[in-house]
C-alpha cells in the first residue's frame, strides 16, 4: 500500500523547485525509494554542487531521473530490447538501468564513465517536479541527477525532515525540500547493468533493491549475473556505505546469544534490533527494538529507524542478521555495508 503523506508539496512548491533546478541550483525531493538531492543532469556545474554538498567523490556516479513521458533515447546511445522489456514491466518504479551514455551528455553524472544510470520514479511529487523541469527546457528533455539526499556514506533519508537535518546550511541558503511523506520502498533502487550486452556481459545486478533478480529474470527469460571486475561503478556499491554515526554491528544468532549474556559489549548502553520480542530478564545495558520479520516492511522502516537510534546516545547498534535468502538480499546488502564502516571488538571484555 502506498504511504499517504500527512501533507505534500503544493503545485507552487513544485514549480519553485523546478525553477531552482533550471537556475543551476539544488533541490531535494521525495521518491518512492528515498529522498533525492537533485540538480540539472546536463549542467556539470550544478551536478558539481551535489558532489560538494554531499562530500561525494567525483568518480562515484549519480542516477539521472526522468519523467514518464521522457525520451530515454535522448540520454543513451542505444536502447536494447532488454531495456524496453524491463521499462514496460517496472517503470515508473525503483529500477535503475545502466546503459551506454549518449555522446552529448556530459560524463559528470557517470563519474567519467561511458555509461549512464537512469530511472523513472513513481512518486507523484517526483513526477510532477520532473515534468515541470522538463517543460522549462528548450527541447523539453529534462533529467535530474539525484543521489540520496544525505552526506556521503551516511544513512539515506526517507522523510523530508531527514533532509533538512542533514543539510541545514543549504536549506538556510534557499534549497527547497519538497514534502512527500515517508518513502514507500525505503531503500534505494535496484541497479541493473545493460551497457555491455553487445560484449556478452550482462545483465548484471550491481545493487539489489525492491525489484529482485528473480523478477528481472522472469521478464527477460535469462539469468541475471553478479558484478564482475569490469562492471561499471554504480551508486551505493562501495564496501562501506549507508552507515549511521553510531557504531553498527551485524550479529549472527550465536553472537546475539552472547550479547544477551552481556558478553563482548562496549561501555554504555546498546540497542539490539531483532525480530523477536525482548527476552525475559534482559540485561539493563540493552534496549530491545523489535522490527518486522517481513523484508519489504523491514526495508521501509530501516533507515528511519537507524536515524532515530543514531540520535539516542547508544554506544552501539547491534542488528540481528536477516535470513540469507533472495527475499532479504537488498536488506542484507544495506546492513552489511553499514556494518562494514566499523571495525568492532566483540571479545568478552
Amino acid at each position: 500500500m502506498p504511504v499517504q503523506p500527512s501533507h505534500t508539496a503544493s503545485a507552487q512548491d513544485i514549480a519553485a523547485a523546478a525553477q531552482r533546478l533550471l537556475d543551476g541550483e539544488l533541490a531535494a525531493f521525495p521518491t518512492e525509494t528515498v529522498y533525492g538531492l537533485g540538480a540539472d543532469a546536463e549542467n556539470p556545474q550544478a551536478v558539481g554542487k551535489i558532489y560538494a554538498a554531499k562530500g561525494r567523490p567525483s568518480n562515484h556516479p549519480v542516477i539521472v531521473h526522468i519523467a514518464p513521458h521522457g525520451d530515454l533515447s535522448y540520454w543513451v546511445s542505444e536502447v536494447p530490447p532488454e531495456a524496453r522489456l524491463l521499462i514496460d514491466a517496472f517503470w515508473p518504479g525503483p529500477l535503475t538501468l545502466i546503459l551506454k551514455r549518449a555522446p552529448h551528455i556530459a560524463d559528470t553524472v557517470s563519474g567519467g564513465q561511458d555509461s549512464i544510470g537512469i530511472r523513472c520514479p513513481s512518486h507523484p511529487v517526483a513526477q510532477a517536479l520532473l515534468a515541470a523541469f522538463a517543460a522549462g527546457k528548450p527541447n523539453g528533455q529534462g533529467g535530474v541527477a539525484a543521489p540520496s539526499a544525505n552526506k556521503f556514506g551516511q544513512v539515506s533519508p526517507t522523510r523530508a525532515d531527514h533532509v533538512k537535518n542533514e543539510f541545514p546550511d543549504e536549506v538556510a541558503a534557499g534549497m527547497p525540500v519538497l514534502e512527500g511523506g515517508a518513502s514507500e520502498v525505503g531503500i534505494e533502487s535496484t541497479i541493473l547493468d545493460l551497457s555491455r550486452l553487445d560484449r556478452g556481459a550482462g545483465p548484471v545486478l550491481l545493487r539489489p533493491g525492491h525489484i529482485s533478480a528473480a523478477q528481472i529474470e522472469a521478464v527477460l527469460g535469462v539469468q541475471v549475473f553478479a558484478p564482475d571486475a569490469a562492471a561499471p561503478r554504480a551508486s551505493g556499491t562501495l564496501k562501506a556505505h549507508y552507515a549511521p554515526r553510531t557504531a553498527l554491528e551485524l550479529a549472527s544468532d550465536t553472537r546475539l546469544q552472547a550479547v544477551l549474556q552481556g558478553r563482548g559489549l562496549p561501555a554504555g548502553k546498546v540497542v539490539v534490533v531483532a525480530y523477536a520480542p525482548p527476552p525475559a530478564g534482559l540485561d539493563a545495558r540493552i534496549q530491545w527494538q523489535q522490527v518486522p520479520a517481513d523484508p519489504a516492511r523491514y526495508a521501509q522502516a530501516l533507515y528511519a529507524l537507524l536515524r532515530d537510534l543514531d540520535g539516542q546516545g547508544f554506544a552501539r547498534i547491534i542488528v540481528q542478521a536477516p535470513p540469507a535468502n533472495d527475499d532479504w538480499h537488498a536488506v542484507n546488502d544495506r546492513i552489511g555495508r553499514a556494518a562494514a564502516a566499523f571495525t568492532l571488538d566483540t571479545t568478552d571484555l
